[in-house]
């Protein structure tokens, strides 16, 4: 490992800043969001899948790990990044007289898409995390299984996981999911709702978070066999029983989220970074991204297959402009935002982020306080973030809250400014293990 990012022991790892404007060609791992929607489509399916270029990270292990405790047969070659995944047709092989527990971690998709799946197979299921998983909230997709004749409650009555399934399949009909906490709940709704014994009938209460992701469930289901009927507004979803998922070979694109980290190093340091794999087509909407840090004066090309970021170079005269977006449709690029905002002319006001809330950390609160250690101004909102620009950086140690966002984003201020520590670096497990060889290719 490069003296520029050796760990003084795992627990803490201080960033050197890069003094060279960059010329970087990053290779990104899968999307976690495509990963785990294809293993559970795939396990769905009617014959064998190849899913290539899978991200192999805590998230999706213990989502593979579940479906072979079910029963699914999984072959794995984690060196080429291919899984092939048997589909059972839409049956759960292993029945659970006496209840199984699925143990998902912090895994929120995994959590969340795994309720409605096991709902197909026969006997009581249980799915439990980590103490932060069991604060995080799945009434809503509770509530909406119920309304379909699912016996599915949270077991300590917070709206929290641990949660447990009565299965004996899923009886159809017409439900409602609430939209302002998480799209992953219609996203699990969606993806089993086809194997119902009739059609599936959902709408949407209130505003629809994350609605890219949504997005990404559909061209997915669609790419695997099955069609949902949309409305426009994405108010209600109409899913005709009978339909199934066909084994396939599958491509993963790279993470678009974990991506974002790489653009905006090109923002903070200056000099331009190329990520292969995405495009302005991506399924995911936060290949987006990169226009919001061309709106702040970097110059963003998007290519056949390929994204590059280039950023003005500190001391040239050219500095970031502050911005005001709304960032509801991406909040996984919140934190990486915050963190080029000290390095902006101008203010940056992230805005329509509530949601942030109840992901893996109380992210808002989370960045308002660890930008305050590298004493850099902020403004906390319910669901919004100001961020000032920094007169000067603080060297300080931060704090990641077992939030791999907060570790990936913060690396970034680091970059630029000298003295920047991320204590539990081993937090980007979770979704991109292998983050911090990827920052050691820019310098």
């Amino acid at each position: 490992m490069s003296a520029e990012l050796t760990p003084a022991s795992p627990e803490r790892l201080e960033i050197e800043p890069i003094g060279h404007p960059l010329h970087a060609h990053v290779i990104v791992p899968g999307s976690k969001s495509i990963t785990n929607r294809a293993l559970l489509m795939a396990a769905l399916a009617e014959g064998v899948s190849e899913l290539q270029g899978v991200l192999f990270s805590d998230d999706s292990r213990y989502l593979m790990s579940a479906l072979k405790t079910l029963g699914f047969e999984l072959e794995i070659d984690e060196a080429s990044a291919v899984v092939r995944v048997a589909g059972k047709g839409g049956v759960v092989p292993a029945a659970s007289a006496d209840g199984t527990t699925l143990f998902i971690g912090n895994a929120g998709t995994a959590a969340r898409f795994l309720v409605p799946f096991l709902a197909l197979g026969t006997g009581v299921y249980r799915v439990d995390g980590i103490e932060r998983m069991r604060q995080r909230p799945i009434l809503d997709l509770i509530e909406a299984m119920q309304t379909i004749g699912v016996d599915v409650i949270d077991e300590l009555g917070t709206g929290c996981p641990p949660v447990r399934i009565l299965a004996n399949g899923l009886t159809g009909g017409q439900t409602s999911v609430v939209g302002a906490n998480s799209s992953q709940f219609l996203s699990a709704l969606l993806i089993t709702a086809p194997y119902a014994q009739t059609d599936v009938h959902v709408e949407v209460v209130g505003e629809l978070v994350s609605t890219p992701y949504i997005d990404i469930t559909l061209r997915m289901m669609e790419q695997f066999g099955v069609t949902v009927d949309a409305a426009p507004d994405y108010r209600t979803f109409q899913i005709k029983a009978g339909q199934r998922y066909k084994g396939r070979t599958y491509s993963i694109e790279p993470d678009a989220s974990n991506a974002s980290y790489f653009f905006a190093a090109a923002a903070v340091v200056g000099g331009s970074v190329t990520v292969p794999g995405l495009d302005e087509d991506s399924l995911q909407g936060d290949a987006q991204f990169p226009k919001v840090l061309a709106q702040m004066g970097c110059d963003v090309v998007y290519g056949e297959k390929q994204i590059t970021v280039t950023g003005p170079v500190p001391g040239s005269g050219q500095k970031l402009s502050g911005i005001e977006v709304d960032l509801n449709a991406m909040p996984d690029t919140a934190q990486t935002l915050a963190a080029v905002a000290p390095f902006a002319s101008s203010p940056v006001h992230i805005q329509n982020v509530a949601n942030m809330r109840i992901k893996e950390t109380d992210r808002l609160s989370a960045v308002v306080k660890e930008l305050g250690k590298l004493g850099i101004r902020t403004d906390e909102y319910p669901d919004a973030l100001t961020i000032y620009p920094a007169e000067q950086v603080t060297p300080a140690s931060i704090h990641t809250y077992d939030d791999h966002r907060m570790a990936m984003a913060f690396t970034l201020i680091g970059l630029r400014e000298r003295g920047v520590v991320i204590e539990d670096p081993k937090c980007v497990n979770k979704t991109f293990p292998n983050y911090f060889d990827v920052v050691k290719t820019l310098y």
